[in-house]
C-alpha cells in the first residue's frame, strides 16, 4: 500500500485530513502568540511561561524566550530521566522548543504596541486562552515531536497512567506555585499571577479535553513526512 492509497483509507473514516507539519507549524506560532497576549493583557503569564517569566523578571538581562528554551530543555530532560533512556523523539523537542522561544521574543516587539484599557484587557484574554487550548490540542494530535511545555503532560499522563486532563491541571498548578515562590524570595512580592492565570490553571485541562473530543470527531492529523517513511517514496 502506497503513502496515498494509506491517506485515501483514512478520508473515508475522517471529514479532513491535516498535515502534522503544517499543525505543528501553527501551534509555535500560536501558542508564543497566546502566551505573550495573556501576560499583555494584565490577568497573568499563562502557566506553561509562568516559570521562564519568574526567571525573566529575576535576572531582567536575559530575555523571556530565552528562559522559555531554557526551562523546556530541562522539562525534555527530565521525562529522559523518568523513562530511563534516551527518546529520540525527544531530541527535536529542543529545536521546536527552540523556535517556541524566538517567537515569544518576537511577539513581545508588536503586541506590547496594542491599545489597553479594561474591555481590551478582557478581549485580549479570552483570545488567549481559546488561542492557547486549541493550539495544546493541535500540539497533541499533529504526530510530531511538539514544544516541551505540551509534550511534558501529554508525556507523564502516559508514564504515570493518569488521564491527561488531570496531569494537564495538576502540571499548571506547580507552575504556578514555582513562579509564586521564585518572584517572592527574590522580588519581595509575588509578580506575574493574575486572576486570569489561575483561572486557566484551574480549568484549560477541561477545556483542552472538550475541544480535543471535537476535533477527534472531525480532523485526522497525518505526518506527511512519517507516512513517506513508513510506505517509502
Amino acid at each position: 500500500m502506497t503513502a496515498e492509497d494509506h491517506l485515501l483509507l483514512h478520508n473515508q473514516n475522517k471529514h479532513f485530513i491535516i498535515s502534522g507539519e503544517l499543525a505543528l507549524i501553527l501551534v509555535i506560532i500560536m501558542n508564543s502568540f497566546g502566551v505573550v497576549l495573556m501576560l499583555y493583557s494584565g490577568s497573568g503569564i499563562s502557566a506553561i511561561s509562568s516559570v521562564p517569566y519568574a526567571f525573566s523578571e529575576v535576572i531582567p538581562n536575559i530575555s523571556l524566550g530565552t528562559f522559555t528554551y531554557i526551562f523546556q530543555s530541562l522539562l525534555v530532560l527530565i521525562l529522559m530521566i523518568l523513562r530511563r533512556k534516551f527518546v529520540g523523539e525527544y531530541l527535536f523537542s529542543f529545536v521546536v522548543g527552540f523556535f517556541f522561544g524566538k517567537f515569544v521574543d518576537i511577539h513581545v516587539l508588536w503586541i506590547n504596541h496594542l491599545p489597553l484599557n479594561m474591555a481590551y484587557r478582557i478581549i485580549y484574554f479570552i483570545i488567549s486562552y481559546v488561542v492557547i487550548s486549541f493550539g495544546i490540542v493541535l500540539s497533541n494530535r499533529c504526530g510530531l515531536p511538539i514544544i516541551p511545555t505540551d509534550l511534558f503532560p501529554r508525556e507523564l499522563s502516559n508514564i504515570i497512567k493518569v488521564q491527561y486532563p488531570k496531569v494537564k491541571i495538576i502540571f499548571d498548578v506547580t507552575c504556578l506555585l514555582t513562579t509564586a515562590i521564585i518572584t517572592f524570595v527574590f522580588l519581595g512580592h509575588i509578580k506575574g499571577l493574575g486572576i486570569g492565570t489561575v483561572l486557566a490553571a484551574f480549568t484549560m485541562g477541561k477545556a483542552i479535553g472538550i475541544m480535543g473530543k471535537f476535533i477527534d470527531k472531525k480532523f485526522e492529523f497525518v505526518s506527511f513526512i512519517k507516512q513517506k517513511i513508513k510506505f517509502g517514496k
